[in-house]
C-alpha cells in the first residue's frame, strides 16, 4: 500500500525523489490497472504532468510528453498507462492532448473544436476520450472516437473485444 498524504508538516528535502515534496502536486489520475499514476507537479517550475511507477516506487521519464513553454493540466490514463490525455496550454487556449507512451509522442485531439475544451478522459483501451466543451455556449459533455485502427490499450495475451 502506497499512502499520499499532502498535509504532512515534516520538512521534505527539496531533491525529493519520492511523491511527497515540498511542491505542489494536484489532479491526480489512477491507471485502471492501479500501477501508474499521473499528476501535475510544478516541480520543474511550471504545471507539468508527472508519471509514477506505484510498483517500482520511481518517476518515469517520458521524452516528449511536456513542453517547456507550455502549461499542462487534467491527466488521464488508460488500463495500462500507455495513454495519457491531458490538456495543454501553450498559446492561451487549451487543448486537449494524446501521449503514446509506446512511441513517445504527442498529438493535439481537439484541432477541429474552436471552443474551449476541459476536463479529458480517456477510455481504458485508449480508443475514446471524453471531455467538456463550449462550442454550444454552454460546457456540453463530446465523446471523440479515435477510430478503429488504433493500437488499443490491454494487457498481454488480452482478446480485443
Amino acid at each position: 500500500m502506497v499512502a499520499l498524504a499532502g498535509c504532512d508538516s515534516s520538512p521534505t528535502p527539496t531533491n525529493s525523489l519520492g511523491l511527497n515534496s515540498r511542491y505542489n502536486d494536484e489532479q491526480p489520475a489512477l491507471s485502471g490497472d492501479g500501477r501508474w499514476l499521473a499528476f501535475v507537479s510544478n516541480r520543474n517550475g511550471s504545471n507539468q504532468i508527472a508519471v509514477y511507477d506505484l510498483r517500482q516506487r520511481r518517476f518515469v521519464n517520458l521524452p516528449g510528453l511536456n513542453q517547456s513553454s507550455a502549461i499542462a493540466q487534467n491527466p488521464s490514463l488508460s488500463l495500462t498507462g500507455r495513454y495519457i490525455t491531458y490538456i495543454i496550454n501553450d498559446r492561451g487556449r487549451p487543448e486537449i492532448s494524446l501521449y503514446d507512451r509506446e512511441t513517445q509522442q504527442s498529438e493535439i485531439l481537439s484541432q477541429r473544436y474552436s471552443s474551449w475544451v476541459r476536463n479529458p478522459k480517456i477510455s481504458p483501451d485508449g480508443r475514446y476520450v471524453v471531455f467538456e466543451t463550449a462550442r454550444r455556449g454552454q460546457w456540453d459533455v463530446e465523446v471523440l472516437d479515435r477510430g478503429p485502427n488504433i493500437e488499443l490499450d490491454v494487457p498481454d495475451g488480452s482478446p480485443v473485444q
